[in-house]
């Protein structure tokens, strides 16, 4: 009985310490907002010293303070905020009170920019993925700050940050536009406030983004907010859209809110720690174990990258009102999402939809790195009798990506070489709509494609042709028109090497005809020759496709439209073959020649086609 009065007069202590304790209020989240959105619902966070303890009123006409929510942690309140058409832009004053005390705190709410904004990608884009800081570093002021947990930028230390930014890469729009690229895709700019970490026995930077440590900046060492800003504005200038990289599942070990939780189930909590399995079986699978599944989502992706709760409804609106903040802020026009299937699906779908009732147009395609089709249509829109149906529109195509690569490297049999191209886009009726999948050779995460095909420049050529012509969205990874190569070995940095010519003091500079040797030449050329084309041709993104079954190493199909019918032909032996292409009537018939888009040759007989070694042609076929 005495322990027990003991005990509560030493919380009744503490208690009234803290109400002692002067109240500040240190951070607003969202840092501003806008009048005239869909959703008038806004959940503000409010943080600093006891801000949890203050009674808050609003008075600005047409927002109302609807709910104030107080949580575990006295330094957190939640406030519900109603706003109406009506309202107007302005700054409205945040009054919090306790006794005598009065706090106010500013709040922008802005007029929404007219400037182009969520546009989307779509099967007549081309997108080009790059890591800001191994790509142009065009302000060497920025490259490091001893104020942040890394101070550090060394290009001879391959896993430090090298110092590349968006202003460097704002200076080669015109080279993305050359090589018939539409849209940009970087890994993420948000501020990574991450220090050294071990990975695999190498204290690394954060260089790659993927541990956020405050949602509402973007990283000083890539440009800041207003460099991003300045970046969209200016690659939307040039015709060109951008993609940002969204993480949902996790932050970064530093990130300002975990050095003082607002509740103890903003993150997954184990009693020790738990690395997720890395397994996405149990995740949909009829028969499997819960605790399984509960390891593959709620595990940890590594120990510095803690995983977030997405079932607390506070931190999902953080996370669903930082990506409207984000499309609105800078005007981006597409949505990738890291770790898609590591996330709470049904938190998900809310995003999704918060995001599409908002802007329509926009695209949003997850990572899911699975090796069968229908895992990967569990994460999108699918005709599969899931108990779980997902509302995301599109997703990164690995399971085409494996296939494309194993018709590569493998002999021709029964299910192996170009048949696995072949039988991957055979299931394709699961998918709400393929086309609206990302297609790649490579990216940060893998080993780069020209090593992967033991640098066969022919082999080269026909996998850039099926993925320029196949149906979806296409994206190449920085430096695969230059036949920038490497294995992931010892680290992922041997695949992240900087762009030469992106950096003061590059001997060789890649961006430039002149920088390229021959060999480089005719590997550009040959990348914009066929992304120019297929721009300029909706039957390659828009029209349908038909494919016939592999045939002793060859392969065939058709895009075709209304308005015009290619033809790609590819022969994945080592040897010439003549093509008898009587077995095509069904979409050759009343053709009677046809134009080598590639080499830009007349056809006149299309009985036989002469296919080389290794090659595959792309013919726009004539009346």
């Amino acid at each position: 009985m005495k322990r027990s009065l003991f005990t509560l007069i030493c919380a009744l202590a503490a208690t009234l310490a803290a109400f002692a304790q002067t109240a500040q209020i240190q951070r607003l989240n969202p840092t501003n907002w806008w009048v005239g959105l869909k959703n008038p619902k806004l959940q503000l966070l409010v943080y600093g010293p006891n801000a949890g303890t203050l009674t808050y009123t609003v008075n600005y006409p047409g927002v109302k303070l609807v709910k104030a929510h107080t949580v575990e942690n006295p330094n957190y309140a939640f406030l519900d905020l109603a706003i109406a058409p009506t309202a107007r832009p302005g700054t409205l004053k945040l009054v919090g009170k306790r006794g005598t005390q009065t706090l106010t705190q500013p709040f922008e709410l802005k007029a929404r920019n007219r400037e182009p904004k969520a546009q989307g990608v779509t099967a007549a884009d081309f997108i080009y993925l790059a890591m800001p800081d191994r790509f142009a570093n065009g302000d060497p002021s920025n490259d490091k700050f001893d104020d942040l947990a890394d101070p550090n930028a060394d290009r001879a230390n391959p896993v430090y940050r090298h110092g590349g930014d968006l202003a460097g890469a704002a200076q080669h729009l015109d080279y993305l536009k050359d090589l018939g690229v539409t849209a940009i895709w970087f890994t993420p700019v948000l501020e990574n406030n991450q220090p050294l970490t071990n990975e695999g026995g190498l204290m690394r930077s954060a260089y790659h983004g993927y541990g956020f440590t405050d949602h509402y900046a973007i990283d000083r060492r890539v440009g800041g907010n207003e460099g991003y800003k300045e970046f969209v504005r200016k690659a939307h200038a040039a015709g060109l859209k951008v993609v940002q990289d969204a993480v949902y599942n996790h932050v970064g070990i530093n990130h300002w809110f975990l050095k003082d939780m607002p509740m103890k189930d903003w993150l997954h909590q184990w009693p020790t720690y738990t690395n997720t399995s890395y397994k996405y079986q149990p995740i949909t699978d009829p028969h499997g174990a819960e605790s399984d599944r509960r390891v593959s989502l709620d595990g940890w992706f590594v120990p510095h990258l803690p995983d977030l709760n997405q079932s607390n409804p506070f931190l999902a609106n953080f996370l669903i009102q930082h990506a409207i903040w984000s499309v609105e802020e800078f005007g981006v026009d597409a949505w990738r999402v890291d770790t898609y299937m590591y996330n709470d699906q049904p938190f998900m779908n809310r995003c999704n939809a918060a995001l599409l009732e908002q802007y329509p147009n926009i695209h949003i395609f997850g990572e899911s790195w699975v090796n069968n089709v229908v895992d990967q249509a569990y994460y999108t829109r699918n005709k599969i009798d899931f108990p779980f149906k997902s509302n995301q529109p599109g997703g990164l195509d690995f399971v085409v990506y494996s296939a494309m690569l194993d018709a590569l490297k493998q002999n021709f049999s029964w299910d192996d070489g170009v048949n696995r191209f072949y039988q991957a886009l055979a299931q394709d009726a699961v998918y709400a709509d393929p086309s609206k999948l990302v297609t790649f050779l490579d990216n940060h995460d893998t080993d780069r494609y020209l090593s992967v095909i033991g640098e066969d420049i022919s082999k080269y050529k026909m996998g850039l042709t099926w993925l320029l012509t196949t149906r979806g969205i296409p994206s190449m990874y920085y430096g695969t028109e230059i036949l920038m190569k490497n294995f992931k070995n010892p680290s992922d940095a041997e695949v992240r090497r900087d762009f030469p010519g992106g950096f003061p003091g590059d001997k060789e500079n890649k961006f430039t005809a002149a920088g390229r040797d021959k060999r480089e030449n005719d590997a550009f050329d040959f990348v914009r020759k066929l992304a120019t084309y297929r721009k300029a041709t909706p039957a390659l993104h828009a029209g349908k496709l038909m494919q016939y079954l592999p045939q002793d190493g060859t392969y065939v199909y058709f895009r075709y439209d209304a308005n015009k019918t290619v033809m790609v032909a590819s022969n994945t032996n080592d040897k010439e073959i003549s093509l008898d292409t009587a077995r095509f009537a069904e979409r050759m018939a009343g053709f009677r020649s046809a134009r080598n888009v590639l080499t830009d040759e007349t056809l006149s007989d299309l009985k036989l086609i002469k296919l080389p070694a290794k090659t595959a042609v792309v013919l726009e076929l004539k009346k």
